[in-house]
This record gives structure tokens, sequence and C-alpha cells, in this order.
């Protein structure tokens, strides 16, 4: 099952490649179409290439710092069992996620400052609930006849916790991150209104200016980053499920 699993991963990579295909042929015919108009200036290789790279830089900080910061607390909320608790915790996320993102850009820059930090603090605040809520509902889900058997063999809760629950609970909670990095990839792009850079830079220059190829650009490969990562994120989740169903079977 494992290694069936992998194969599949390996081949789920090729859709990834053919995207990447498509990101570097746009590009390179936005560029060049540029050489030829007053577009020039604001579309090279080296401007797209930045602009990327800081686009990547943006998700992957405000991503992992939600991940730190939202997988613990939804374990802490399961051990506890607290649902007054979970419930209000839930609830602020859920209140904080209904603020567009451009409000949290603002509210981020009037403490903050313009800059790198301003645009992760924002991605990050809405990251967190989706995060949050799959491993709140990941680790709920795992069925108590399994961990009292476990129990029932010796095995203490901490161990419990890591061998039995946390690997059948790791495809959902994945789920969660997946929401999480798409979402972030397309709220990236406002980052460029507080001096954070990304591929909204190519995007709020080609609209200012009127300039097709730089806005095509910066769009398409906004788009493409967020298939991308959410189709690498899907193939780790199904080896992640693959890794963990077996044990649904070890009563």
């Amino acid at each position: 099952m494992a290694r069936r699993s992998r194969r599949r991963f390996v081949w789920g990579l090729a859709p990834l490649f053919l995207l990447s295909g498509i990101g570097v042929v746009v590009v390179v015919y936005s560029v060049r179409l540029a050489s030829h108009s007053l577009s020039v200036e604001f579309l090279t290789y080296e401007r797209v290439l930045d602009s990327l790279r800081r686009h990547l830089e943006l998700v992957a900080v405000s991503s992992a710092a939600a991940l730190a910061v939202a997988f613990p607390l939804g374990v802490m909320l399961t051990r506890r069992r607290s649902d007054r608790v979970e419930a209000v915790v839930v609830k602020v996320l859920s209140v904080a996620q209904t603020v567009p993102s451009i409000a949290i850009l603002g509210l981020s820059m009037g403490l903050l400052g313009l800059g790198f930090t301003t645009a992760v603090v924002a991605l990050w605040l809405h990251a967190l609930l989706p995060i949050l809520h799959n491993t709140i509902s990941g680790i709920c889900s795992v069925d108590q006849k399994i961990i009292e058997a476990a129990q029932g063999m010796g095995m203490r809760s901490k161990r419990v916790f890591l061998r039995i629950e946390l690997p059948l609970s790791a495809p959902v909670i994945m789920a969660g991150v997946r929401t999480a990095v798409v979402y972030n990839v397309g709220s990236a792009a406002l980052a460029t209104l507080v001096g954070a850079g990304g591929l909204g830079d190519l995007i709020v220059t080609g609209l200012s200016l009127h300039r097709m190829p730089v806005l095509i650009t910066g769009s398409v490969l906004t788009a493409l980053l967020a298939v991308c990562l959410d189709s690498l994120l899907g193939k780790v989740q199904l080896l992640l499920y693959a890794a963990g169903s077996p044990l649904a079977t070890r009563k």
C-alpha cells in the first residue's frame, strides 16, 4: 500500500512539471513582448525571479508560523477537552478570518509599519483558523476504540498520541495546511501595498501603468504557484493517509 502510494506520488509530480513549464513559457513570452514596449523597465527575468522568491518567502514564513502556533494549540485543546475554551478560541479566530486581508494589512501597518514583517503577521493571522480547526477535527475523529485498545496494551497517553492519534489525524491536519497555504498565496499578492514585495509588485505595476504583459505575468504566476503548492501538498497528504491508514486495522 505504502509502496503504491509512493509510486502515485512520483507520477503525480508530472502535472507540477507541466505547470512549471507553462509558467516559464509565460515569463519568457512576456519578457520578450515587453522588450518592444515601455514595460521593459518593469519586466525582466531578474525582477520576475526576485518577485517570485519574495512571494514564496512570504507564504512559507507565514504558513510555517501559523502551523507552529495552531497545531500545538489544537492539540492542547483536545487534551483538556474543554468545549467552552475551544469554542471561544475558534470564534475569535473565525472573527479574524472574516476581516478582509487588506484591512488586516492596514492594522498591521499601523502597528508595525511597512515591510516584510507586517505582511507576514497579516498572512499568519488568516492562516491560523484552517490549521487549528482541522487539527481539532482530525484528532477528535480518531476512533475511541483504537485508543482504548492501545491503552489496554499498556501504552501511555503520550505514546498513544504519537503512535496512534497523530498518524491517523495527519491527513486531516494536512488538509488544513493546504487550505492555509493556498489562501496565503493569493493574499500575499496584497503584500506589495505595505512594501513587502512579491508577485503583487508586478500586478500593481501592470494595473497602474496599463501594461498587460506585466499584469498577466504577475497574475498567471500567482495562480500557477497556488495550484502547484496545492497539488504538491495534496500528494504529501496522500502519503500521510497511506502511512496512517494501516494503523486503523490494528485493534
